[in-house]
């Protein structure tokens, strides 16, 4: 996901220990971190689904209106417009990886969400419902269950890398108090573009502004930042 809030057009390619993943994006550019609000309410809506022992499916029926209150977004003319402009992104992103199996390496090709349409609208053609059709490989991923809860005021951090951030503290974090990551490696994992003493700068003002749910930063000694737990974690029966 681009951390861009302009038209992000560039291919971008990531290598580690022989895997290679490159996203395409479209002319309208690569799905940006607030277009992946969308993804996170399909999940939530699937999870919570599979967690009530109802059938689930790739495609879903959403209500507009809903999403856009789920996610902090404003409910104005202009906000369905840009939700719609999001979908286009999120569809027209492509994904390419090689997978390797056995002794045969398979390279494949997927989007982040099939398709979509506007099922229903309302006569000054306001979108009111939309069908989703998510990609195989996110709906395996969910049927898995390979899925982190977030914080609901994620939504509420409006800048991308504030949001990337927190992603990467929620994952790397886990059960333990703290995490300790070089900004090198921050920088690498966030996938943002500016130069390494812009980003730490960033850093610096994530840290005085306090804005992270769930975990505190603090920039230690060896070019390290830290991030804790803000409350204890407490063990509750399975």
């Amino acid at each position: 996901f681009s951390l861009a809030t302009r038209p992000d057009r560039r291919i971008l390619s990531y290598a580690h220990n022989g895997t290679r993943i490159e996203v395409t994006p479209s002319v309208r550019g690569l799905a940006t971190i607030h277009d992946k609000d969308i993804l996170i309410f399909c999940i939530s809506q699937l999870m919570a689904a599979l967690n009530a022992g109802r059938d689930v499916s790739r495609t879903l029926q959403l209500k507009a209106h809903d999403l856009l209150m789920a996610t902090n977004r404003e409910t104005s003319g202009d906000a369905y417009r840009r939700l719609r402009e999001a979908f286009e992104r999120l569809a027209g992103t492509r994904i390419t990886t090689n997978i390797v199996t056995g002794e045969h390496e398979t390279t494949t090709g997927f989007g982040l969400i099939e398709s979509w349409e506007i099922v229903r609208k309302t006569r000054g053609g306001r979108m009111v419902s939309v069908s989703v059709t998510l990609s195989d490989w996110l709906y395996r991923a969910v049927l898995g269950r390979s899925v982190l809860t977030l914080s609901r005021d994620y939504f509420r951090l409006r800048k991308p890398l504030e949001r990337r951030i927190y992603e990467l503290a929620r994952k790397h974090c886990g059960r333990q108090d703290s995490w300790r990551v070089s900004v090198d490696t921050l920088l690498k994992k966030s996938g943002s573009a500016s130069p390494r003493r812009v980003f730490r700068k960033m850093l610096r003002d994530m840290i005085a502004a306090g804005h992270l749910p769930d975990y505190d930063m603090e920039e230690c000694p060896g070019d390290l930042i830290r991030f804790s737990q803000k409350t204890p974690l407490v063990e509750t029966p399975p």
